[in-house]
Order: C-alpha cells, then sequence, then structure tokens
C-alpha cells in the first residue's frame, strides 16, 4: 500500500482541491482499507480498489457537508479552493492546462484525472465511480469539447496551420 501512497495523494487533490484535505483523505482511505482487508479479492489491482474507497469517503464527506450547513447542494467550487497560483516560470502552460482542468466540472475533472493521470481503462474508471461504462465516455467526450473550447489561442493558431507539435 505504501507505494501507492502518492497516487491516492494525488487523487484526493483532485477531489479536494486542498492539500491538507488531500492528506486527511489518502489516512482515511488507509485506515478503511485496513478495516475492511477482508473485503478485498485476490487477484485484483489493489490501486483500483483503494481509489474506489477513497471516491467513496469523498462523496460521503460531500453529503454530510451538505447536512451539516443545511443546504440542499454543496458546491465543491465554493467549498473548497486550489492554490495553483505557485507554479513557476517554466511551467506555465503545464499550469494554465491544470487550470482548464480546473475549471472542469467535478465529474469531468475527476473522470479525466483517472484516464489520463491514472491510465485507468474506461471499465475500471466505471468501477471506480461506480457509474456506466457510457457516462464515462460520455463524461471525457464532454470534457474534451469543453476544453477545446477554452484552448488558448496560440494551440490554435499552430493546429490550423497544420504544425506539428
Amino acid at each position: 500500500m505504501g507505494q501507492l501512497l502518492p497516487r491516492l495523494w494525488r487523487y484526493g487533490l483532485v477531489l479536494s482541491r486542498q492539500k491538507h484535505l488531500a492528506e486527511d483523505l489518502v489516512q482515511a482511505t488507509c485506515v478503511r482499507a485496513l478495516e475492511r482487508a477482508g473485503q478485498f479479492v485476490a487477484g485484483t489491482r489493489l490501486d483500483r480498489w483503494l481509489l474506489a474507497i477513497m471516491h467513496s469517503i469523498w462523496l460521503n464527506e460531500l453529503r454530510s457537508q451538505r447536512v451539516r450547513q443545511g443546504q440542499g447542494f454543496v458546491d465543491a467550487e465554493q467549498a473548497l479552493s486550489f492554490d495553483g497560483e505557485s507554479q513557476a516560470q517554466d511551467h506555465v502552460l503545464a499550469a494554465q492546462v491544470i487550470k482548464r482542468v480546473n475549471g472542469l466540472p467535478e465529474a469531468q475533472r475527476e473522470t479525466v484525472f483517472l484516464a489520463y493521470v491514472e491510465g485507468l481503462s474506461y471499465k475500471e474508471i466505471a468501477d471506480v465511480l461506480q457509474i456506466p461504462v457510457g457516462t464515462v465516455m460520455s463524461r471525457l467526450a464532454a470534457a474534451r469539447a469543453r476544453l477545446a473550447e477554452t484552448a488558448p489561442a496560440k494551440a490554435h493558431a499552430g493546429h490550423a496551420s497544420g504544425e506539428r507539435r
């Protein structure tokens, strides 16, 4: 499990958008995994199981925030913030991509993360998020379309001229 901590932390950061909350999510995930170790199916992937546990913990946290605040909906954008402004000058493009991805709705953002950062298949994403594979495909298509709409003008100019990158 120790080897998977960086991946868990990254996913926790994608979900929560705050370092201290990501650390809390990782800790809660590890505790729950140890408590329920008997539920792990031998021969399956431990990383997928842990990501599913973390996703479940995060959903439960959002639900409990809604109950505590007496609201019918908790907007993750409003409730949590992400400090991505400290990017170094040589990481400007990466910071722009991160900013655009963070601008996606939560469901699309976490689906993009699982697909493109963690490299999960559509079926594996569906299992982690407990949604149909078609929904995964739809979320990724919508995210791609939205990211293409907000692509910097410089990227469009290079693409339109046929220039390869």
